[in-house]
């Protein structure tokens, strides 16, 4: 599968960036405004040249979670619903979901 290219600061081949770069930070999200996909959060507000959309309830469908272990693309729904990558299995950092309110409608 060929990677995506993921944008931040000091994004590494998994994903990791300068904000998150533990072991298990390997996802990366598309973002709602630009569908592209970024580090996290924080690179985003530094990197883009725009102001962050959280996805709508109604698209949580759309594939828009990078792993950066195997680089399989899933849905919001689904990265809701597990804690390792449905694909690879790699571990995902569980104090993500902390983060969903950055990302994600209805939080």
């Amino acid at each position: 599968m060929s990677r995506r290219t993921v944008k931040g600061v000091g994004v590494d081949e998994q994903t990791r960036c300068a904000h998150y770069h533990s072991r298990v930070d390997i996802v990366a999200v598309k973002f709602y405004c630009c569908r592209e996909y970024y580090g996290c959060y924080y690179c985003h507000k530094e990197k883009a040249d725009h102001s962050e959309r959280k996805w709508p309830k109604e698209q949580w469908g759309e594939k828009a979670i990078l792993c950066g272990n195997c680089s399989s693309e899933f849905s919001i729904q689904t990265y809701m619903n597990v804690n390792q990558c449905p694909e690879c299995a790699q571990p995902f950092n569980e104090k993500c979901s902390y983060h969903y309110p950055l990302y994600f409608e209805g939080f």
